[in-house]
């Protein structure tokens, strides 16, 4: 049987460089305010789902340690958690109003070819009203800088408890 090590039981592999809401407590609580208003009118899995996919393709292990556990005490399968870096190969797990918003979400995380395409675009317009979809794409930009910050500043994954961080 293979175990393997609790996060309490080692430390992490780098050192925080620092503690970044401390240092710049202003510019915490406007994110933290964007984070509110961005959420507003989405579905809470919706909102777990993109988070956990844009802070899969940013390897913020912080922000993927909050946002599963937060996704599994709102009710998430752990299946759809763990099949979601693959949703291509897992389509008949979400629905196509799901699919378009992880969809969205890589295209506006990556922005490999410097845009989001139209098709992309277009396929989510199709399952969100606008306001909606000005929400989600509020939201996606909002985990990114989450992601940004946590990554820059190596903040440490394992000790978040869920729902402890409620915005």
């Amino acid at each position: 049987m293979t175990t393997h090590p609790h996060p309490e039981d080692h430390a992490p592999e780098h050192a925080p460089r620092m503690q970044w809401a401390k240092a710049a407590p202003e510019v915490y609580k406007a994110v933290y305010a964007l984070e509110v208003a961005s959420r507003k009118g989405l579905d809470p899995t919706l909102v777990e789902l993109v988070k956990i996919r844009a802070s899969q393709l940013n390897h913020c292990a912080f922000c993927l340690d909050m946002h599963t556990k937060d996704a599994v005490a709102a009710g998430e399968s752990v299946e759809r958690i763990v099949l979601l870096g693959a949703w291509e190969e897992a389509r008949h797990f979400y629905t196509e109003k799901e699919l378009a918003a992880i969809e969205l979400t890589e295209a506006v995380t990556v922005l490999t070819d410097g845009f989001v395409p139209d098709e992309v675009y277009e396929r989510a317009a199709k399952h969100f009203a606008e306001q909606e979809l000005a929400q989600l794409i509020a939201l996606i930009a909002t985990i990114n800088v989450w992601n940004r910050f946590g990554v820059a500043t190596r903040m440490a994954p394992g000790h978040y408890q869920a729902g402890s961080h409620k915005a």
